[in-house]
């Protein structure tokens, strides 16, 4: 059974990682980063067709910052999910280990 602390479900999936970014919400800030790296990108695009490509210029770099930002915060949590199932499984040695989807 999960813990409070454990974002891995053990015993109600044949895929311990589904759905982990909705279990584990200190992901949730990666994902808004990421949104707004997006939104960032999107008015880059717009202020390069309209001839201000200084602010494109702008843009994109501060999309493409948000955007690694966001990957290597992703990764991350990953990992730490990743360790606190490799723990679990530890512990629990008669336990079947799946094989992961992510």
């Amino acid at each position: 059974m999960k813990s409070p602390k454990d974002p891995v479900d053990h015993s109600r999936t044949t895929r311990p990682h589904a759905g982990e970014t909705m279990k584990d919400t200190k992901e949730m800030p990666a994902l808004i980063v990421i949104g707004v790296a997006l939104v960032s990108f999107v008015g880059a695009l717009a202020a390069h067709a309209t001839n201000h490509h200084s602010t494109g210029i702008m843009l994109g770099s501060i999309s493409a910052a948000l955007l690694a930002v966001g990957l290597v915060w992703l990764a991350v949590e990953h990992r730490r999910v990743r360790g606190i199932e490799e723990r679990w499984y530890a512990e629990h040695p008669e336990a079947y280990r799946q094989r992961p989807s992510s």
